[in-house]
């Protein structure tokens, strides 16, 4: 069974169609000993990424925080900012860069690490196993505080500044290196009337 690691920065849309290139990183069980934890889950099959991806298994390797950290990371994501459609696989990049954060700070890893206990507090004991509900509570008690805006200013970036979460939402990424949108397709005005000759502005002939 092939394992897809998902990095901190997914493969770029490569070519003039926006399609992102599927990835073929095999994960060997000596990578997988190397860090402190590893965040491991599937693709449902049918759905954009496992369409993308060779395999519908992923990994995220962490270096710093456990893997019971990362999950807390995680489902706290899920509330901050949640989709339905956007699989796991996309979460536990919030995980990652805030793992990747708390391994160059060791006042950024004190600040995660109280910040999850806080929440598995607030949860009765397991943020991760809590209700929904329960979850959220948990999360709003710390709202205001550090652990709460780090986490919430980095959702921003590592959810919806990478590859899959536009293969998802159906959009297509950057273009401006690419000519710009219309000559990807948006110059394709057929479902607009022709306007007449009138409503059209004359020349400028400078």
């Amino acid at each position: 069974m092939k394992v897809i690691p998902i990095a901190a920065e997914a493969a770029a849309c490569g070519d003039e169609s926006g399609e992102v290139p599927k990835l073929d990183l095999p994960l060997t069980r000596r990578s997988l000993l190397g860090g402190t934890g590893v965040l491991i889950g599937t693709l449902a099959a049918g759905s954009p990424l496992a369409l993308l991806a060779p395999s519908t298994v992923w990994a995220v390797e962490l270096k710093t925080l456990s893997k019971a950290e990362g999950e807390t990371l995680l489902q706290m994501g899920r509330v901050l900012f949640p989709h339905k459609k956007l699989p796991d696989a996309v979460y536990a990049l919030l995980a990652k860069d805030l793992d990747a954060d708390a391994g160059k700070s060791a006042d950024t890893a004190k600040l995660m690490r109280e910040g999850i206990a806080s929440l598995n507090n607030g949860a009765g004991g397991s943020f991760v196993k809590a209700k929904p509900a329960l979850r959220a509570a948990a999360v709003k008690s710390l709202e205001g505080q550090p652990f709460f805006s780090a986490v919430r200013g980095k959702c921003i970036t590592s959810l919806y500044d990478n590859d899959m979460a536009y293969k998802v939402f159906g959009y297509p990424g950057s273009a401006w290196e690419k000519g710009g949108y219309i000559t990807r397709g948006f110059q394709d005005l057929k479902w607009l009337p022709a306007p007449s000759a009138e409503a059209s502005p004359k020349p400028y002939m400078g």
